[in-house]
């Protein structure tokens, strides 16, 4: 499946927010946002106004971007929301949170979500004892993801836990980081994601 493979800085400028697209740079004065605070391209400092559905597709391409889903997973996921009881955003964004990139992003296991990808995607972790190389799994409360023996004893996931050491870590994870292990203990909670957008807008967006 196609995914973007050009500048990321470039999808932070598009949303106009910081989407940690790029792990401790997106936290200096090195940051696009910061130093170039309108969309790309051309016509990027022209003011335009923006119409009601171009809201709800920049809130769309905003989650997507933020957690590097391709657009036809971020339907999928959509549609299960609206098969789940409780509010489809919320439920959404819970589908999105507790995908294995996310979380080991979030356990601090990676310094962005795309090095998460990038690592699952070549066997580095295990999901409850057993191999895991999708991106894309959808963890439940008690699972276990830990970094594999073989990996673990590197120098890279040493660096990783020792760079990333001050991330707050959710509290819907219990991250051991001396066995490198992350442990979901429950769905997150709405205030607990800090995905940048209003996920009603995305609702909107798909109940067209």
């Amino acid at each position: 499946m196609a995914r973007y493979t050009g500048p990321a800085c470039k999808l932070c400028r598009r949303e106009g927010k910081k989407l940690f697209l790029k792990g401790d740079r997106c936290y200096t004065g090195k940051c696009a946002v910061d130093k170039r605070s309108y969309a790309p391209g051309q016509h990027g400092q022209s003011r335009k106004k923006t119409s009601e559905y171009g809201l709800q597709l920049r809130a769309k391409q905003t989650a997507r971007r933020y957690y590097g889903i391709s657009e036809s997973q971020f339907h999928k996921y959509f549609i299960m929301a609206e098969k789940k009881a409780g509010v489809t955003g919320t439920n959404l964004l819970q589908l999105c949170e507790t995908r294995l990139d996310n979380v080991v992003y979030e356990a601090g296991l990676a310094s962005s979500r795309a090095q998460a990808r990038q690592l699952v995607n070549h066997a580095h972790f295990t999901v409850n004892g057993r191999r895991a190389d999708i991106p894309s799994i959808l963890l439940k409360a008690g699972d276990v993801v830990a970094v594999k023996e073989t990996s673990a004893a590197k120098d890279e996931f040493k660096n990783l836990i020792e760079n990333n050491a001050s991330r707050p870590i959710p509290q819907w994870l219990d991250v051991n980081k001396d066995s490198m292990q992350a442990k979901v203990i429950r769905t997150p909670e709405r205030e607990e994601i800090s995905t940048p957008v209003e996920e009603h807008l995305i609702v909107e967006f798909y109940s067209k």
